[in-house]
């Protein structure tokens, strides 16, 4: 794909987090969720590339916009043949509520590198760098955090587990806790938690349990970026599920390793701020009719990781992209 591409990506990022930060607090999020998902469709059409949605906000007689299978971009001749996952805002109950660690949040790769998950549960597991290969989401809590600990050369009472504070994960949160070792639990959003693995100073080593299958592809392409690693098995919860991932031709035995959501090494990931996070900051509107956002864009084969952080002069931009 063409390196400048990624700049493009985070403009499509950047639009939908300063739609959605408008409604931060007012507790709509499905309000919040379509203007951010309008902006950013919106801005996909100014982008010179011929993108498929892999992962978006439904089928197209369920979301009327960036549903999967919608064709985006200018598509003009040369343009760059792009699988995308979307997540317009990753963490709508928290902007509702006027939480941290909302975002807008994309990946993209060639055409055909990205696992189209329908939109169901995936047990997961991730790690950083430092980490990379000691995960295995077939053996035990406790083994998998002693071998990070190893891995980190800390001891296990140092390590911390960022799990979604869900009453599926009782159990596994008993689990952590008879190691020793911490637990961050985080409400919505975890995306944004698999990506503070790959950085020292979030504090985060791991994250385990059960989240979206869309947002553990997304997750995928950030850690591979950034040299993470990141394990997922779909779990579907009926048989409508079942049938729903074997139309996606997806493996309900298998454990996806971060290979096989994302292929190849030519991916980009772009996530812009909503609310205030631990990574990045959110939107700040300001007097005259500014706003400043943070996004955070990495690519491969390069593996730059670039935090932008812009002032947006909402006069003169675009209505889409306010």
């Amino acid at each position: 794909m063409n390196r400048n591409l990624a700049l493009n990506l985070a403009r499509a990022t950047e639009a939908a987090a300063l739609s959605a930060a408008q409604w931060l607090g007012k507790g709509k999020k499905n309000d919040a969720d379509g203007a951010a998902v309008e902006a950013m469709r919106k801005l996909f059409d100014t982008v010179d590339v011929n993108g498929i949605v892999v992962i978006g906000e439904g089928e197209m007689d369920e979301a009327p916009m960036l549903y999967i299978g919608e064709e985006v971009g200018t598509k003009v001749p040369g343009s760059d043949e792009i699988d995308i996952a979307v997540d317009p805002l990753d963490g709508t109950t928290s902007i509702a509520n006027g939480m941290n660690n909302s975002i807008a949040v994309l990946a993209a790769a060639p055409r055909g590198c990205l696992l189209h998950a329908p939109d169901i549960y995936m047990d997961k597991i991730a790690c950083g760098p430092g980490a990379k290969g000691c995960i295995d989401l077939e053996d035990t809590t406790e083994n998998n955090i002693k071998r990070v600990a190893k891995a980190l050369n800390k001891n296990i009472e140092e390590i911390t587990v960022s799990v979604l504070k869900r009453e599926r994960h009782d159990k596994l949160v008993e689990e952590i806790r008879k190691t020793g070792a911490r637990i961050k639990m985080v409400s919505d959003g975890d995306i944004l938690t698999a990506i503070e693995t790959c950085f020292e100073d979030s504090g985060v080593d791991m994250i385990m349990g059960i989240g979206g299958a869309p947002e553990g592809v997304i997750a995928a392409a950030a850690l591979k970026c950034l040299g993470g690693d990141f394990q997922g098995k779909l779990v579907p919860s009926d048989e409508e599920q079942m049938e729903r991932c074997k139309s996606f031709h997806n493996d309900l035995e298998k454990i996806y390793h971060i290979d096989d959501l994302v292929k190849g090494n030519d991916v980009i990931f772009s996530a812009t701020g909503v609310s205030f996070g631990e990574i990045l900051q959110g939107v700040k509107f300001l007097k005259d009719n500014k706003a400043t956002t943070e996004t955070l864009v990495t690519r491969l084969p390069s593996g730059t990781v670039r935090f932008i952080k812009s002032i947006h002069n909402l006069n003169t931009k675009p209505e889409y992209a306010k």
